[in-house]
């Protein structure tokens, strides 16, 4: 059994991610999504499902770019507008907008969350050789939140770097949300 088989999903991503960076040829999968008239790509080892649309419950004195909470079969999954997140407006919600689930790993643990993107696009493998560095300047999002740029038909799709755009301190708090959610709920 391959060492990728036993490790959390961001572990494993990482790994395969620095394996792809090493081998040119190499090839990692991602779900690619739309926002904001732009392509994005995360990593689908951190992706659990993707979801419609709705039901999320507004959190009082949470940041802007925090919509809410939903019940995804008993479990409390903060959502993150991830557009807000960027420091643009709200997502306009539309047919096609979907919540993604993913996993994000922090330091102690791994946390189950949420982002609203416009539309899925596509789930693709891209070669290594297609991924370039992320730019220091030229984007409409902070460009520590960019872990590379994929060039795929003569286009780019800004990979993400889940870890920074979800960082450790707002996970936590979000965690904290949760756990506050689910007592609340219990009791």
């Amino acid at each position: 059994m391959s060492t990728l088989a036993l490790s959390n999903p961001a572990e494993a991503q990482a790994s395969v991610n620095k394996q792809a960076a090493a081998k040119p040829g190499a090839t990692t999968q991602y779900l690619i999504f739309s926002l904001g008239g732009e392509l994005f790509a995360v990593g689908t080892l951190r992706v659990r499902e993707i979801i419609e649309y709705g039901n999320i419950t507004a959190v009082p004195m949470m940041p802007a770019f925090i919509r809410g909470v939903i019940n995804l079969r008993g479990a409390v999954v903060p959502v993150i507008d991830l557009n807000a997140r960027f420091g643009r407006e709200k997502t306009d919600i539309s047919r096609r907008t979907c919540i993604v689930i993913l996993e994000v790993q922090s330091e102690e643990a791994t946390h189950v969350l949420g982002i609203i993107v416009d539309a899925v696009s596509a789930v693709r493998h891209i070669d290594s050789a297609n991924i370039e560095p992320s730019p220091s300047f030229g984007t409409r999002i902070r460009a520590d939140f960019i872990d590379g740029m994929a060039k795929v038909n003569g286009s780019f799709i800004i990979l993400l770097d889940l870890g920074k755009v979800l960082s450790m301190d707002e996970i936590s708090m979000i965690s904290g949300m949760s756990a506050g959610q689910t007592q609340h709920q219990e009791g």
